[in-house]
């Protein structure tokens, strides 16, 4: 029998780039919509480590199974790094993605274009119910553009410019998402460590 792992998020989106990159490992992989209404863990956290970490072990402990938990968001430096542990709910409502990129636009308007470099950035925790067993982190490096373009992503993605592949996140195809996202990153280092443990 295959490890049950828990891919910890209810963001349907997510939890679909996620299963791809680990189909290929002997597990078995469960959403955590299967495990009926387990309460949120509160992302309370300053930092996505801290989130990641909590979720990790929250959510491995709610349903008896390892637990692979993340937290991510976009940094914008003419911003100081916000919105970053708040962006999913930087307009105001939890996973308003129409609001957020809003309020983004709206942050940076005073703003040159030119500084308006940015990165996402993921940390990954995996848990048993009473540790913490591995955490990486992955970022992708862009630029915000006004003007949103594809349909491919969710969250940012469409206001993500990659100078070198000359498209938005939202803009690739899901294949090439899931080799060079923020995500992408810190699963594949992740899925190191799980070859490892399993």
């Amino acid at each position: 029998m295959p490890r049950t792992l828990v891919i910890a998020t209810r963001n349907r989106g997510k939890y679909r780039e996620m299963a791809a990159i680990l189909r290929p490992l002997d597990v078995s992989l469960v959403p955590l919509d299967a495990f009926g209404d387990v309460a949120p863990v509160p992302e309370t956290g300053d930092t996505f480590e801290a989130n990641a970490r909590a979720k990790a072990l929250g959510y491995a402990r709610a349903t008896g199974q390892w637990a692979l938990g993340d937290d991510s968001g976009l940094e914008v430096d003419a911003l100081d790094g916000a919105p970053g542990v708040r962006s999913a709910r930087w307009g105001g409502q939890d996973g308003n993605d129409a609001l957020n990129n809003q309020t983004l636009l709206a942050a940076l308007a005073d703003h040159p274009p030119d500084t308006w470099t940015a990165r996402f950035r993921c940390v990954m925790a995996l848990a048993m119910p009473d540790r913490v067993l591995a955490v990486t982190e992955g970022t992708c490096e862009g630029l915000i553009t006004a003007d949103a373009a594809g349909s491919n992503g969710f969250g940012y993605d469409p206001h993500f410019y990659l100078p070198a592949r000359g498209r938005t996140m939202a803009e690739l195809p899901a294949a090439e998402k899931n080799r060079l996202s923020h995500r992408a990153r810190a699963l594949a280092r992740m899925k190191n460590h799980l070859k490892k443990l399993l």
